[in-house]
C-alpha cells in the first residue's frame, strides 16, 4: 500500500494527552495538563445552558454568531483600545488551536519561513510542516528566558513570513516587555512580514503586569492576527471557544480556513462566551489573583522540597528544575522523571524537553497551579514523602 502522510505518521500522540493518561492509570494528581478543576462563571454557564434551549442550534454564521464577534471586539476596544470591526476582522474558531492552525493557513506558501520562539506549544511546529513552511527556530534560555535579539535578528530574512509569538508564554510563563515588543514590532516591518500573536492568556497575568498586544504597538495594526481563548479566560477549556481579531484581508482568509478545518462552532457556547466577555472589570482582575495566590502557593511548596522553581509572571505553568532533588542526581531524562512521579509519587507534570524539536535541557518539569488549593497541598505532601523515600533509598 501506499505511504500515509509521513509527518504525521511521525507525530506522536500530544504529551499532554499522555501524561493525562497516564495520571488516570496510576490515580495520580494532574498538575500536568493546563486545565482548572472547577467550572468557570456560573452565569456564564447558565447562559449556554439557557441557550441551548432557545430554538438557535442549527448552522451559526460561519465566523461566529454577532453577539460573540461584537463582544470581542468590544473587549478589544475595552483592555487595550483596539478598534475592530465586528462584522469583517473577527472570526471566531473551535478553540485557540484552531485559530492558531487557521492564521498559519492564512499567511503561508510553501517555503515560506516563520520564526518561531522555543520553548514553544507543541502545535506550532506540526501545522508549519504540514503547510510546506520552513520553521526557523530561536531559544530562549533558562532561568530568566530573555529574548537573545541578535539570534532572533538573524532568523528573519527575505523568505520570512510571519513570526508566531505567544505571550503570556506557555510554557515558561514568561510576558513580553514592551521593549522586547518593540524589537520584534522593528523586525517584523523591516522585514515586511507578519505575526501571529498567540495572547490566550492574555488575562492569567501577575505581579501587576500588564499585557501588551503587539498588535497596538506602531505600525502593526495591520500585521498582526490575534488570537485569544475563551476556555482559558472563563476556566472553560473543554468549550473550545477562540477567537480571532486581524485586518479585514488577513481576517477573510483566516475565516477561509476556519470553512475548511471545523466550518464553524457551537452557537449557545458562543452566546455564552458574549456574556462571559461583557463581565465586570473584577472578574478579570480577581481572576489573575485567584491564579498568582495558586502560582506563590505552588512554588513556595516546590521551593521548601528543593525544586529550582523559575519565575512565572502569567500563564497556568511554573516550570521547576528537579536536580537538585537528588544529591546524586536523577537516573534519567525528564520524561523519565515525569513518568516516576507519577507511577511512585502520583504526580502528574510534563517534561519541558516536549516544547522543543531538538537538544532540549532535560532536568525541568513544568507543573500546573490552576487547580484548587487543597489539590495543590496534597501534591506537594505526594511529592514531599516520595522524595524522602527515595533519598532515604540513596543513603
Amino acid at each position: 500500500m501506499k505511504t500515509p502522510n509521513a509527518l504525521l505518521a511521525a507525530t506522536g500522540t500530544t504529551i499532554f494527552t499522555v501524561m493525562s493518561a497516564l495520571a488516570v492509570e496510576h490515580g495520580a494528581i494532574n498538575l500536568g495538563q493546563g486545565f482548572p478543576d472547577t467550572d468557570g462563571p456560573e452565569d456564564v454557564l447558565r447562559a449556554a445552558a439557557e441557550a441551548l434551549m432557545d430554538g438557535r442550534n442549527q448552522y451559526p454564521p460561519m465566523a461566529g454568531v454577532p453577539e460573540l464577534r461584537q463582544a470581542v471586539a468590544a473587549a478589544n476596544k475595552r483592555f487595550y483600545g483596539i478598534e475592530a470591526d465586528p462584522n469583517g476582522e473577527i472570526v471566531v474558531t473551535s478553540g485557540a488551536t484552531e485559530a492558531i492552525t487557521a492564521c498559519l493557513m492564512a499567511l503561508l506558501n510553501p517555503g515560506d519561513e516563520v520564526v518561531l520562539i522555543e520553548p514553544l506549544y507543541d502545535t506550532y511546529l506540526p501545522v508549519v510542516k504540514l503547510l510546506g513552511a520552513v520553521p526557523k527556530l530561536v531559544r530562549l534560555s533558562p532561568p530568566d528566558w530573555e529574548l537573545p535579539r541578535a539570534e532572533l535578528a538573524a532568523a528573519f530574512g527575505p523568505r520570512t513570513k510571519a513570526i508566531l509569538i505567544n505571550s503570556p508564554m506557555n510554557p515558561t510563563g514568561k510576558v513580553f516587555s514592551a521593549d522586547e515588543l518593540a524589537f520584534i514590532a522593528d523586525l517584523v516591518q523591516r522585514h515586511d512580514t507578519y505575526a501571529i500573536c498567540d495572547e490566550v492568556y492574555e488575562h492569567l497575568i501577575f505581579d501587576g503586569a500588564k499585557h501588551i498586544p503587539l498588535m497596538t504597538l506602531p505600525g502593526m495594526r495591520d500585521r498582526c492576527l490575534r488570537v485569544g481563548s475563551a476556555g482559558k479566560t472563563f476556566s472553560l477549556t473543554g468549550w473550545k471557544i477562540g477567537y480571532i481579531t486581524a485586518p479585514r484581508a488577513l481576517a477573510t482568509l483566516a475565516t477561509k480556513a476556519h470553512q475548511n478545518l471545523t466550518f464553524t462552532t457551537p452557537p449557545n457556547l458562543q452566546r455564552a462566551v458574549a456574556v462571559g466577555l461583557a463581565k465586570d472589570d473584577s472578574y478579570f482582575a480577581d481572576l489573575a489573583a485567584d491564579l498568582q495566590a495558586k502560582r506563590d502557593r505552588l512554588s513556595a511548596g516546590l521551593s521548601r522540597l528543593g525544586f529550582g522553581v523559575l519565575p512565572t509572571r502569567g500563564s497556568y505553568f511554573v516550570t521547576a528544575d528537579f536536580s537538585p532533588l537528588f544529591p546524586r542526581g536523577f537516573n534519567g531524562t525528564d520524561a523519565d522523571f515525569c513518568r516516576t512521579l507519577i507511577a511512585e509519587a502520583k504526580v502528574a507534570a510534563i517534561p519541558v524537553s516536549a516544547f522543543y524539536e531538538s537538544e532540549p535541557p532535560r532536568h525541568y518539569a513544568r507543573f500546573a497551579f490552576c487547580k484548587r488549593p487543597e489539590v495543590l497541598d496534597a501534591a506537594l505532601d505526594r511529592m514531599a514523602a516520595w522524595i524522602a523515600h527515595r533519598r532515604a533509598q540513596a543513603a
